[in-house]
């Protein structure tokens, strides 16, 4: 029983060092494109500091990551993942593809298993094939593959419940911007620990687009 109760006591505080900032985060597939969503809070527990903090990156002209957790954590791990990132490209002489970012990101966190990384990220992109990648890990690296949607962040349970309702097979990029959009405004509606505004990104074979989105500031 007191084992129990301290691996209870353990995930209540690593729990509430991710959610600290709080996040909310989601990446939806459509016919050969993608979209990654999330909101541009950031806070200290239930105390608004700004409204523009970035959270999702652009890593190729392909693949966006992001980072719902911790925000110290959200920017080490951005940046040694850019630092890997151009190793790789002066080595291979290559961008790196999504499923191997993704297996390298995996393999990151996985190295920091005991004192790991406060955060639970989400890659998005498009493959050589123009078919949508989603992944999603948790902060020590078990990832989850998915061919419709893939949340993160505070309010998981809201954007998986909106997200099944709305979401549907082979939608066009805009008909996919649309749907993320108002997705992950209804899900932040009801998080108090995430919104304040949104960036959506939707890649496609094309190239990329980005929107920022007005939401409710109270």
């Amino acid at each position: 029983a007191r084992g129990s109760l301290e691996v209870d006591v353990g995930w209540e505080c690593e729990r509430a060092r991710m959610d600290h900032n709080g996040a909310a985060m989601v990446a939806m597939a459509g016919k050969n494109c993608v979209a990654i969503a999330t909101d541009t809070r950031f806070g200290l527990q239930m105390q608004t500091v700004t409204c523009d903090f970035e959270k999702v990156f652009k890593l190729t002209d392909r693949v966006f990551a992001g980072f719902a957790g911790l925000a110290t954590d959200v920017q080490t791990l951005r940046n040694l993942l850019k630092f890997r990132l151009s190793l790789y490209a002066l080595r291979e002489e290559r961008e790196m593809k999504p499923d191997v970012l993704s297996s390298l990101l995996s393999h990151m966190l996985y190295e920091k298993r005991f004192g790991p990384y406060f955060v639970e990220p989400i890659v998005a992109g498009l493959k050589d094939d123009g078919s949508p990648f989603l992944c999603g890990m948790d902060c020590l690296g078990a990832a989850v593959f998915a061919e419709d949607f893939v949340v993160s962040g505070t309010c998981t349970e809201n954007l998986n419940g909106i997200c099944e309702s709305m979401w549907r097979p082979d939608m066009q990029p805009d008909d996919l911007f649309e749907t993320i959009g108002q997705c992950l405004l209804a899900a932040v509606d009801r998080d108090a620990m995430s919104g304040w505004g949104a960036v959506v990104h939707v890649v496609t074979p094309e190239g990329v687009t980005s929107k920022r989105l007005k939401g409710r500031m109270d």
